[in-house]
């Protein structure tokens, strides 16, 4: 995938990493991880999943917080771009904790209102018709939804984890999904294994329009 980005034309913005950056959270994965995405001639924003250990990712990507969780703000290309951390220690379903619906509320705040701003996390906030998935998906969605419908600014939410693309609506806005670029899930009406190595990896550019609508091109390699 980073080979592809390499040799594309043009320049593309930002690389948005939404989670699992490492399978087991060893501090020799992130080595390894911090090495592949150092090679990208982009910028590249990342946040937590659930198979990431907080205190090795920020070892390898500081955040310039001690506290936890790993919450990171960027503003590039006239958009800004919250990345929240929507892993909890010791769990598969996950949420955002109030500390960073606090965050995340002062952040949009704080952000332009005639740029726009970009809602970014691992675990998808709605039910996506994968059972494997839906069971562990983010819970706690009510006071992320409240809180979006108050950011007029906010563009879009882009998440993760399900490790195939998919698209929904979450509080009245765009919820797009990347697929995996390691294994991929299989769709549920298909028989045999959920996840499938065989299946190539995928991920998605995103556009946005002068009339500022959101355009997703999903590529597979």
């Amino acid at each position: 995938m980073l080979d592809y980005l390499d040799d594309i034309p043009g320049e593309v913005n930002a690389v948005l990493v939404t989670g699992d950056i490492t399978d087991h959270g060893t501090p020799a994965e992130y080595q390894e991880a911090a090495r592949l995405l150092g090679t990208c001639r982009f910028p590249v924003l990342t946040c937590p999943g659930n198979h990431d250990e907080r205190s090795a990712y920020r070892a390898v990507f500081p955040d310039g917080r001690a506290e936890s969780p790993v919450n990171q703000v960027h503003r590039l290309a006239g958009a800004t771009f919250a990345m929240c951390d929507s892993s909890i220690p010791g769990r598969a379903g996950d949420l955002l904790d109030d500390s960073t619906i606090d965050w995340l509320d002062e952040v949009l705040t704080a952000a332009p209102r005639d740029e726009p701003a970009f809602v970014c996390f691992h675990h998808p906030p709605v039910r996506l018709g994968v059972p494997f998935v839906d069971a562990i998906r983010q819970f706690g969605e009510q006071r992320l939804a409240e809180l979006l419908q108050r950011h007029q600014h906010v563009l879009a939410v882009l998440c993760g984890y399900v490790h195939t693309a998919a698209a929904a609506t979450f509080a009245g806005l765009p919820l797009r999904v990347a697929p995996g670029v390691v294994s991929m899930i299989v769709p549920p009406r298909e028989t045999g294994t959920i996840i499938d190595y065989r299946l190539p990896p995928g991920f998605a550019f995103r556009a946005v329009g002068e009339d500022r609508g959101l355009v997703t091109h999903f590529r597979s390699l």
